[in-house]
């Protein structure tokens, strides 16, 4: 069941430009180079920036292959697409700051006011009354901050989405693919967990399907690239849950075709049933406002975490503390003298309820 790589990621390219002397000497060197500038604007015209913020300093890395083809209204490459996204997520940056400094006066006052109080000793109907007007406007604003703060979140889903499939796609040449070493694709998987989206609800709401430990519907239907744990038999004839990434689903049979993500390995595509695959989570549960959403010790569930690309029934420790923060899980080990491992942080992610099913 090991599996194990070494290695390192390959090179970077390098580009040389050359300068064009002066023609005429009877030019002074300043126009001649003002020339030189206004002739190569126009043969080459280049792109405005419009987001300076500092958002994503990572998208300037982009390889220039993505941006080929996008001149002339071809295509959209999915650097556009980002940068587009970082714009709008920065307005909301911007306007969620507005709104704190808009609930920050409120609040503001509601101090001052409990402080005037407390000096005269008692609750008069014109402080009752004020406090009352007060809180109210102070409630519609943290709501219209966290309205904010969700458009935001779900900007930086999409882009996360656009980014992973740009990825994808450089990959998919056509050619045989190449085999990524371990560290890099666990590496790549573990910033996937990091960057997941949390689930903010609104007062009242519960959280949705597929967040945190709140299992998917049973008609729902993950899509083509979704990654899911999938049970599958190996060449050694021994089932695991290994992570998978779906190709496609069929109706008719009721049956998903995955391709083990596996690369060192090479592509394995699998044929299961629906039974058999357990979509992972697409939003992160907050523990502070949404903690029945999260696993814990009492859950009655087949909790298995993730380790070395495959699925293992765990014991819980500890549920997150914080929603940034990690379960602790350990699981049966019989190299350990007590005959568990030491705890292991695993991401939101990759904690699911896995049921040991044997049948086929």
């Amino acid at each position: 069941m090991g599996r194990t790589s070494k290695g390192k990621g390959g090179d970077t390219a390098k580009s040389d430009s050359k300068n064009e002397a002066s023609k005429s000497e009877s030019k002074s060197e300043t126009k001649g180079e003002s020339k030189s500038e206004v002739k190569s604007s126009e043969t080459k015209p280049e792109k405005p920036t419009t987001v300076s913020s500092g958002l994503s300093p990572n998208l300037s890395n982009s390889s220039t292959d993505e941006s080929r083809g996008a001149v002339g209204g071809v295509s959209v490459s999915s650097k556009e697409k980002v940068q587009g996204m970082l714009e709008l997520l920065f307005s909301n940056i911007k306007e969620i700051q507005v709104e704190r400094d808009r609930a920050e006066h409120n609040l503001s006052n509601i101090r001052k006011t409990h402080e005037k109080m407390q000096e005269e000793g008692k609750v008069t109907p014109y402080y009752r009354q004020k406090l009352k007007t007060l809180y109210s406007a102070a409630m519609t604003d943290a709501e219209a901050e966290a309205e904010v703060i969700r458009s935001a979140l779900e900007k930086i889903k999409e882009i996360k989405k656009v980014q992973e499939k740009s990825a994808k796609q450089k990959h998919d040449t056509g050619r045989p693919k190449q085999i990524m070493r371990r560290g890099v694709l666990m590496s790549q998987l573990q910033q996937n967990a990091t960057t997941l989206p949390l689930w903010v609800s609104k007062p009242g709401e519960s959280p949705p399907p597929l967040c945190g430990a709140v299992p998917a519907d049973s008609n729902y239907i993950s899509q083509p690239e979704d990654k899911v744990a999938a049970r599958v038999k190996g060449q050694d004839g021994e089932e695991n849950w290994i992570l998978a990434e779906v190709v496609n689903f069929n109706g008719h049979t009721g049956k998903y075709e995955v391709d083990d993500v596996d690369a060192e390995e090479g592509k394995e595509r699998h044929s299961i049933s629906k039974r058999r695959v357990v979509p992972l989570p697409i939003w992160k549960a907050n523990p502070e406002t949404d903690p029945g959403a999260l696993f814990s010790k009492k859950t009655v569930s087949f909790p298995s975490f993730f380790q070395n690309l495959l699925f293992f029934s765990c014991g819980l420790i500890r549920s997150p503390p914080q929603p940034q923060d990690d379960y602790s899980v350990l699981f049966e080990d019989t190299s350990y003298a007590n005959g568990y491992s030491p705890p292991l942080m695993v991401a939101q992610r990759y904690v699911i309820a896995c049921k040991d099913d044997k049948k086929k």
